[in-house]
């Protein structure tokens, strides 16, 4: 074992080897495994090896896409097969509601590149006959799922990293990390110390002590997962025989089933409701390629559904139960990234569709560590996407949640009780109690979502469709544009820059020019390939003090990037309030005189100008006041610690009591926001998209200095966006866009080059033997697939987020464009699918709300 590497992977599961394929393959070839046991000990072995590339995150989706691509490479590098069967599945939905989900991610696998089609029961049924199809409305059909042999993968990653020059050692625990003034690692093992430059924690079922090791309380846990494998099957091997090929793999969701075809029986598994935690504090060092004890018991509700639905398999006699441990993080994504706070300390970890998505983690992970940057937007798995709020029994509140729901249909008006309230203001108990709120978890705090008039039940009505809130939030909108309103705004992530650095640092990391001394700009921040990942609020509160205002779901992902690029001769400091700085908003053409009210000083419009930051006392209180406000009116910003917020809440709804003040919540905000086109930050404004594309480019001050992306920004200015956010109304009936909808255009006989969605697929299909091939649901007997295609019409673009606009009274959303098309606002030439139907839309350049922007301005 060598005594100095540039990097030692901790774990030897399949997500371990995949990075350490992928360092070797990107040149690090001083790079060692370190395994505790064997290869695959922990989660890795007992896998049932299924994999697919549909996920809920676009962006996500193209990671296990590129994971699956990758297994022929593996095959052929290492020597050794990964078995790969490429059987495609299909998706059962036995109620409209499950329905209307299959459509939704059939549209979103339009504008990625995805053959998906929608099909029926009995087509399905040709395709795995052992089921009762008169269970079922419909379901969709994926090419693109099958299975793997988990060992021989794992192993081809390791073989494969081997000839590239990486170092593997086994039986060989880690015991200790600790950290030498000029960053270098010691990573004690069992059989000495090995000095490194990088640690990655893979550690799979022990990625907790191993981030323990370094004082990282990572949010993952450990649920037990059964599967069963039937006796060899009669129907099964009579299907083979005839069709030459296996059975596809099927998901149910009502029984939260999957199946598919072992040798000549049946796998299926089950994510159960009564779902079972494993180990939830600490992991033994001494597990390994153990199972645990099967409990069909707890199973059995699962399985009844199961052999209803697919009486085939209930006649089957069962030949063994699966029992193992594998990791979740809340929201059952990955967790990948570098550390905040920690030197070159990596993780790559809760990876629980390992077959699925660790090609695309060790990709990811390996671009960040060897060229600053994962080359993705992986925002979906990164690490910094969870606060401190995160516990240990927060997440072992959420994961259970998350594994009892891994089947269920997600609604975008569903708001998940576990592990909450997790963090409140003190304006909690008023919101809820007093003020009829329904609340929502923003970042692990509670903020309000809308309020239900007295004698209304506070309680979303979970839908696809345009729900119980709709007039509640209409309401909220027409007071504030009629007259005034009040939300309170502490989900928003406050920052302090200070130091007789903090100008020179910010305008070396911002786009836009810094203010004079009590103003404020709006500005992007790029990555140094000139790539949006940060918008921001700042004012200049001191000749050497700024406050900036962003998102709060960010806030660790940008100290994560503040930090690496702080001076080192200690002129700047950056200091996270969170909660201990929170705010409200007033909003609305009376919004002034309520101001005006608990100020003691002027606040008339030339006194208090549009972009204007102030610090007063309001209502008595130290406050900060920025003239400025997301719903695009006359409005303030009003920020203060927590222990004047009660009092600030109370004066201002008795101050505006006189003109008919209301308090809103965040779905009016996010509905006037549609109103003037305003984009929102991890919808519209993404790693993936440039500032130009983005439309930010009033912003964007490439003549200022050499602020990071400058040069990469010049160049995308100078040849032109590909694309472009543009702001959209579409003809809606009773449902509006949710995000990930298709943009269909009449375009034929017309080249506006090819537009590749930053997240798009593009990937190969590969039959048993690896060969590549085009599965089709033909295959089976069954009609061929409708692409991105239609006659005159094709895909070229998608949504990014829209809704109703209540003020205006439109459909809206945001979306992406080729920028040819970006300013046609033709009545006939777009069309968004919304459930699986195509409404007609069209471009608005201007903002249907105010758009010179007088009011904002008045």
């Amino acid at each position: 074992m060598k005594s100095h590497v540039k990097t030692v992977v901790i774990g030897g599961g399949v997500v371990g080897c995949s990075v350490l394929y992928h360092l070797a393959r990107a040149g690090w070839t001083d790079v060692m495994l370190i395994e505790r046991s064997e290869l695959t000990s922990g989660s890795s072995w007992h896998a049932a090896g299924g994999f697919h590339t549909l996920n809920g995150d676009p962006n996500v989706a193209r990671l296990q896409a590129y994971t699956v691509q990758l297994y022929k490479e593996l095959e052929e590098l290492s020597g050794q097969s990964c078995s790969l069967h490429l059987t495609g599945g299909v998706m059962m939905a036995d109620t409209p509601e499950r329905m209307d989900f299959l459509r939704l991610a059939h549209a979103k696998g339009r504008y990625l590149g995805m053959d998906t089609e929608l099909i029926t029961p009995s087509e399905a049924k040709a395709m795995f006959p052992l089921m009762d199809e008169t269970n079922f409305v419909g379901a969709m059909w994926d090419p693109v799922e099958g299975h793997l042999d988990p060992s021989g993968t794992t192993h081809a990653y390791a073989k494969a990293a081997k000839k590239l020059g990486a170092e593997i050692v086994l039986r060989n625990r880690v015991t200790e990390l600790t950290q030498e003034a000029d960053g270098t690692w010691n990573v004690v093992t069992e059989q000495g110390t090995v000095k490194a430059e990088h640690v990655v924690n893979c550690g799979g079922l022990w990625a907790r002590e191993v981030g323990r090791m370094v004082g990282l309380e990572l949010p993952l846990l450990a649920m037990e997962h059964m599967y069963l494998l039937t006796e060899p099957m009669p129907e099964v091997e009579a299907f083979n025989r005839a069709t030459g090929r296996e059975m596809v793999g099927v998901l149910d969701f009502k029984g939260e089933i999957y199946t598919r075809q072992e040798r000549n029986g049946i796998l299926l598994g089950t994510y159960e409701k009564a779902c079972k935690p494993w180990s939830p504090q600490t992991t033994p060092w001494e597990f390994g390629h153990e199972l645990l004890q099967p409990d069909l018991d707890r199973i059995a509700p699962s399985l009844e559904i199961g052999f209803r639905h697919f009486p085939g398999i209930e006649k089957a006699g069962i030949k063994q139960v699966i029992n193992g441990p594998f990791t979740f993080a809340p929201d059952g994504n990955p967790l990948v990234g570098p550390v905040q706070g920690l030197t070159n300390y990596w993780v790559a970890c809760a990876v629980m569709a390992g077959f699925s998505q660790g090609g695309g983690v060790g990709l990811a992970l390996s671009n960040w560590m060897v060229n600053g940057d994962p080359g993705f937007d992986v925002w979906g798995m990164d690490v910094a996407r969870f606060g401190e709020w995160a516990s240990l029994r927060y997440t072992n509140a959420k994961v259970r949640e998350n594994y009892s729901r891994r089947f269920s249909i997600r609604f975008p008006n569903e708001e998940l009780p576990a592990a909450r309230p997790a963090q409140t203001t003190p304006l909690y108990d008023v919101m809820v109690r007093d003020n009829n709120a329904v609340m929502g978890d923003s970042w692990g705090l509670e903020t309000p979502l809308w309020f239900a008039p007295e004698g209304t039940e506070a309680k979303d009505i979970v839908s696809f469709h345009r729900s119980n809130d709709f007039e509640h939030v209409g309401r909220e909108v027409r007071a504030v544009r009629e007259r005034v309103g009040v939300t309170e705004i502490a989900n928003f992530a406050k920052y302090e820059v200070t130091g007789p650095g903090a100008e020179d640092f910010l305008n070396r990391l911002m786009t836009n020019r810094m203010p004079k001394r009590e103003r404020l700009v709006l500005t992007p921040m790029l990555n140094e390939f000139g790539r949006l990942i940060g918008d921001f609020t700042i004012a200049k509160a001191g000749d050497e003090r700024f406050m900036i205002w962003g998102s709060s779901a960010a806030a660790i992902y940008h100290m994560r990037w503040f930090e690496k690029h702080l001076p080192s001769d200690g002129s700047v400091r950056i200091h996270r309030f969170d909660q201990t700085l929170v705010g409200l908003s007033i909003a609305g053409p009376r919004a002034r005189d309520v101001l005006q009210k608990l100020a003691d000083e002027d606040v008339s419009n030339a006194a208090f100008r549009f972009m204007d930051f102030r610090e007063m006392a309001v209502a008595g209180a130290p406050c900060m006041v920025n003239r400025v406000t997301y719903t695009g009116d006359l409005g303030y910003e009003i920020w203060m610690p927590p222990a004047y917020e009660r009092l600030v809440y109370q004066a201002i709804k008795d101050a505006g009591a006189d003109y008919g003040i209301a308090d809103f919540g965040m779905r009016a905000l996010l509905s006037m926001r549609l109103e003037k086109n305003f984009p929102t930050w991890f919808r519209e404004l993404r790693p993936i998209y440039g500032p130009f594309e983005g439309a930010m480019e009033r912003f964007v001050k490439l003549e200022k200095n050499d602020f990071i992306g400058r040069d990469a920004a010049a160049r995308e200015q100078e040849a032109g966006p590909k694309l472009r956010r543009v702001s959209m109304i579409i003809d809606a009936l009773d449902a509006d866009v949710m995000g990930d909808e298709p943009v269909w255009a009449r375009v034929k006989g017309k080249d506006f080059g090819t537009i590749q969605p930053p997240h798009g697929y593009g990937a190969p299909r590969f039959d048993a033997s690896g060969a590549e091939t085009r599965l089709s649901k033909a295959d089976h007997g069954a009609s061929s697939v409708r692409g991105i295609h239609d006659g005159d019409w094709s895909v070229v673009g998608w949504v990014t987020s829209g809704g109703y606009a209540h003020h205006v009274g439109l459909s809206m959303a945001q979306a992406y464009v080729p920028a040819a098309l970006a300013d046609q606002e033709s009545e006939s030439l777009f069309e968004i699918e919304i459930l699986g139907e195509r409404r007609p839309a069209r471009i608005t350049v201007e903002p249907p709300f105010d758009p010179g922007g007088d009011k904002m301005r008045g």
